[in-house]
């Protein structure tokens, strides 16, 4: 990424790391946030626009986990259960992420949030959620617009000048039995959008996929889209230390042709210095 650049736009932002990576280096003017998952999205809009408010209504779910008849982890099933069927506040959804195995989302096939909770541990406390929340909302407020849309509505709001970074759900893991994510992802539909952003000249990145070990994951993006692929070392799978192995994960990060230039099938970097060090 350039050191300064107009817009951010994180198309599947999850919980937003790059783009508050890139706020705190203030690295860009504005930003656009989108997740599918709503529910996401309404606890990052929360955070910059009311942080004291999701502060003050996690405090209250958390400190009740202690005082549940049952215990802390049946105090997790009730509120996994009431959000289940409708209880959607931000916090309610920051609870269950912070007190879930992972952090990890999970749904099954009626849509529904299914994944268990973390019996090592009781979830992030107030007292260290709440410098964050205030130091996301000192950097994001009134630079950010929200959204959840389908990816391919927020890629068409993106003109030369702007930084995508795209996180879309792996090919390895969507679409599957074991729902990592909320909805899947067509790789033609994908690969078709890429395309539209070459064709306006819009830069961007895109982690997808790699390697768990021997075994490779889902299909490379084609040559014809003129990408650029590092393969970066993510340490050892959380899953696999579950099962007693040890086993690298190596994830595969493209990126578009304006920010790393193509000659002859020669790669030459951009002379500009970057946010992280390939």
């Amino acid at each position: 990424m350039p050191v300064r650049f107009e817009r951010l736009i994180e198309p599947f932002s999850g919980m937003a790391a790059i783009s508050i990576a890139v706020a705190c280096k203030n690295m860009a003017n504005s930003f656009i946030i989108n997740d599918i998952n709503s529910d996401i999205i309404s606890i990052l809009q929360t955070a910059v626009e009311a942080p004291q408010l999701l502060i003050d209504s996690y405090t209250e779910l958390w400190n009740e986990q202690f005082s549940y008849v049952g215990g802390t982890e049946s105090h997790y099933y009730k509120v996994r259960n009431d959000f289940n069927k409708g209880n959607k506040k931000p916090s309610t959804m920051l609870y269950l992420l912070a007190r879930c195995v992972k952090g990890s989302v999970r749904y099954n096939s009626e849509g529904d949030f299914n994944q268990s909770p973390d019996r090592r541990r009781n979830g992030t406390s107030p007292s260290s959620l709440a410098p964050n929340v205030e130091a996301i909302s000192n950097i994001l407020k009134n630079k950010v617009t929200f959204y959840s849309k389908d990816f391919r509505d927020i890629l068409e709001m993106a003109v030369p000048g702007d930084v995508v970074y795209m996180d879309p759900p792996y090919q390895g893991v969507s679409n599957v039995r074991d729902h990592r994510y909320i909805a899947g992802l067509s790789f033609e539909e994908f690969v078709e959008a890429l395309e539209s952003l070459n064709r306006r000249n819009v830069d961007f990145l895109v982690s997808y996929d790699g390697n768990l070990g021997e075994k490779k994951y889902g299909r490379d993006l084609p040559e014809s889209l003129c990408l650029t692929r590092f393969e970066l070392n993510g340490g050892l799978s959380t899953q696999a230390l579950y099962l007693g192995q040890k086993i690298e994960t190596i994830e595969s990060l493209y990126v578009s042709h304006g920010l790393v230039l193509h000659e002859d099938c020669k790669v030459i970097v951009a002379p500009y210095q970057y946010l992280f060090d390939f």
